[in-house]
């Protein structure tokens, strides 16, 4: 049989495993001062592009998509080419790929600073992003897909079912969460609204977790783990049960993220039954891959990117064990809102996807550059210091998270809450925030180390060129199942066939969520006295989104006597109809603001964004002084906000969009006048107007600053529930 003569494109590697480098030690550095933030919330006070709320969605985005992204793209365009042995199908494709995905990268680092977000976790960048994620995503996809169908191995191995169930999912879940109408270039609000938003994000933010973190790092797992100890995968048939059944099941789970809230209880329901099923295939893929290494254990010892990989599967293990167990429902009360959650989270993170993509690095680079690893003693440390890390980081974290459940929910003896100031909860676990940065910065150092171990074995090392290999071209064999040969064995040779079936199992249990939950009007339940937001209080909600508020409150209480007690009545599905997009949020930093509406007055909103300490002491929330600037709020764009909502079906009359900057102002006005009842703003605001004409500087009114809108929005929360509602 004739052999012919390839190379493997080693240098579009590189350039992924440089990113993933670079945007690894970016992702984590924001990831640490963020984590600072808690312990110092003014550390950049009046930088409004350095503030928490926007650096927050940087941080998740840089670590997700920049540098997991980056390192799942690394891995697989080393092993798909040496797995089909073939080069990869268009070096154009691998370079638009490789620079589209990068200049998406830093988009996002520019917009989220500068405020201009979604607001949906994980999904926070603005449509035209949105769009060139999707081509650079379908590039990719034709890439892959071209590569498999010029191989010249027949039998497509198991970690390639996984690469191709990534790109079809993170396609289909990418464009239905981002359906969205443009305001402007930058601005645009979801087609869903509440009750079905949070759906529909949550079937994107459950499964984004799936199937750009999961499924992608199984595949890298399934090539890299037996590859580098030298042992077959434990169990094929295994491998099969694993993949089919994690891609149906894993799709179910995303309603878990809305155990208790205004979600109709029958999806909450499926929700629940299909993530604790989940736990069957996530620990058969943990424990298939820590059986690969059975024998090649004195391996572990000595081989420090078996060490990493070891730890990670772990860590995949435990992050795996953990979600079915947070998503049964009494768990759930006492997880969800907490700092357990971000525990959860960064055992995933940290352990899994973080130890695999150092493994991975500490072993493509000495073989790319025909060297060894300059020194194992580093990697062995980098090694010992993250996972001290991950300890240090995770347990404070578990802790805390037990000790904010334990003090939400205690009542004294005569029924009142124990702990009803909200920030004695935060006060109690300071110290475990310190242990937390402690534990990012040991991460970090175990980063730096890294970065010093590569740079000085690519030094010494030859440069990355493209590899030679050869292989026989693949010959044609009938297309239809040949004589005792299984189901899966011939799926196994047909891409195509594969792909298809994929793609069914991930649509089902989409379709079955969530089209009812949109097409059956009994799911929302309408209620007669909830209105649309005024002009003024719309463009106060887009500054809560802007400056990412929903970080750290929730709008969402739940049916606990505790909640009621200190927000007021549960959430129910009709008061939300109105909401492009949903804002129930996932952490509480902060109390819920769901029913804030009334609860304090105009003067000490103002005060509180000014200098949150003065109002509370001991606070972690930072000031938000830039919405006092003296200049004017943006309002060039109200009227083409509300008619993008009467799009939507926001019943606003053609009149309150025609004079939507003389309601604005109207109500500006009357805010401005409240504020004015406060002796000390009034002596403030003379003085703040007299250094202004000094400098020569036009004076803005506050009825026309920033400030005053998202005082409207505030004191709108929650109010048209506190009449009587009437059901229909």
């Amino acid at each position: 049989m004739e052999m012919q003569q390839f190379y493997y494109d080693n240098k579009i590697v590189k350039k992924f495993i440089y990113a993933t480098i670079l945007f690894g030690v970016v992702g984590m550095l924001v990831g640490l001062t963020l984590a600072i933030m808690y312990l110092f919330p003014n550390i950049t006070d009046g930088i409004s592009w350095l503030s928490y709320g926007r650096l927050r969605p940087l941080h998740t985005n840089a670590v997700i998509f920049a540098f997991v992204g980056n390192a799942f793209f690394a891995g697989m365009y080393y092993s798909l080419q040496r797995l089909l042995k073939a080069r990869m199908f268009s070096d154009f494709l691998s370079g638009l790929h490789f620079w589209g995905w990068q200049l998406i990268i830093v988009a996002a680092a520019i917009t989220l600073p500068l405020g201009y977000t979604s607001s949906k976790e994980y999904a926070e960048l603005e449509w035209p992003i949105d769009i060139a994620i999707a081509l650079i995503w379908v590039v990719m996809g034709i890439n892959m897909i071209g590569t498999i169908l010029r191989r010249r191995e027949r039998h497509l191995y198991v970690a390639i079912w996984f690469y191709l169930a990534t790109f079809v999912t993170v396609a289909v879940l990418h464009i239905f969460n981002n359906i969205e109408i443009p305001v402007s270039a930058m601005k645009s609000y979801s087609v869903y609204a509440g009750v079905q938003d949070a759906l529909v994000q949550w079937w994107y933010g459950h499964n984004a977790v799936a199937f750009f973190l999961t499924t992608p790092f199984l595949g890298l797992m399934y090539y890299f783990v037996p590859k580098i100890a030298n042992r077959p995968v434990y169990s094929y048939r295994l491998s099969i049960i694993h993949f089919w059944s994690l891609i149906f099941i894993y799709i179910w789970a995303g309603p878990h993220h809305l155990l208790y809230s205004a979600l109709p209880n029958w999806a909450q329901n499926l929700g629940v039954a299909f993530s604790i099923m989940l736990l069957a295939p996530s620990w058969g893929g943990m424990i298939n891959g820590l059986l690969t290494l059975r024998g090649a254990w004195d391996k572990v010892r000595e081989e420090p990117v078996l060490k990493f990989f070891v730890v990670a599967i772990t860590g995949y293990g435990m992050a795996t064990f953990e979600g079915p167990m947070l998503s049964f429902k009494n768990v759930n009360a006492i997880a969800h809102y907490t700092d357990w959650i971000i525990a959860h989270v960064h055992v995933g993170a940290l352990a899994w996807n973080g130890f695999m993509a150092f493994g991975m690095i500490y072993w493509l680079i000495p073989r790319m550059t025909k060297s060894t690893l300059f020194s194992k003693k580093l990697a062995n440390f980098h090694f010992w210091i993250g996972t001290l890390g991950i300890i240090l980081y995770t347990l404070p974290m578990y802790v805390a998270g037990f000790q904010q459940a334990s003090m939400w929910k205690q009542f004294n003896p005569d029924g009142t809450l124990t702990y009803g100031n909200f920030l004695e909860t935060v006060t109690a676990i300071m110290p475990l925030y310190w242990m937390r940065a402690i534990g990012g910065t040991l991460y970090l150092v175990g980063m730096f180390v890294l970065v010093y171990n590569i740079i000085q074995t690519i030094r010494v090392g030859s440069p990355i060129e493209d590899e030679l290999a050869e292989a026989p071209a693949l010959e044609r064999i009938s297309s239809g199942r040949v004589r005792g040969e299984k189901f899966h064995s011939w799926l196994e040779r047909k891409p195509i066939q594969l792909t298809i079936l994929a793609t069914i199992a991930i649509l089902i249990g989409g379709i079955i969520q969530i089209v009812p939950t949109i097409m059956v009007k009994s799911n929302i339940p309408t209620i007669t006295s909830v209105k649309p937001y005024s002009p003024l209080e719309l463009e106060g909600r887009d500054l809560y989104i802007r400056e990412g508020c929903v970080g750290c409150h929730s709008q969402s209480v739940r049916p606990f006597r505790s909640e009621v007690e200190r927000y007021g009545p549960q959430s129910k599905a009709g008061e939300f109809v109105y909401d492009h997009p949903f804002l129930w949020g996932s952490k509480r930093t902060g109390p819920d603001l769901l029913r804030v509406g009334g609860k304090y007055n105009d003067n000490w909103h103002f005060n509180h964004f000014w200098n949150p300490q003065s109002i509370s002491a001991g606070s972690i929330m930072p000031g938000y002084k830039w919405l006092f600037d003296n200049k004017p709020m943006d309002i060039s764009l109200t009227q083409k906000k509300m008619e993008v909502m009467v799009q939507l079906g926001v019943p606003y009359s053609p009149e309150e969009v025609a004079n939507a900057q003389k309601l604005l102002r109207a109500q500006a006005l009357k805010i401005e006048k409240n504020l004015e009842n406060d002796p000390d703003y009034v002596a403030s605001y003379a003085d703040s107007k007299k250094k202004a004409e000094a400098k020569g500087e036009k004076f803005i009114p506050m009825n026309e600053r920033e400030i005053v809108a998202l005082i409207a929005y505030m004191q709108r929360l929650g109010t048209d529930i506190k009449v009587k509602e009437t059901s229909k």
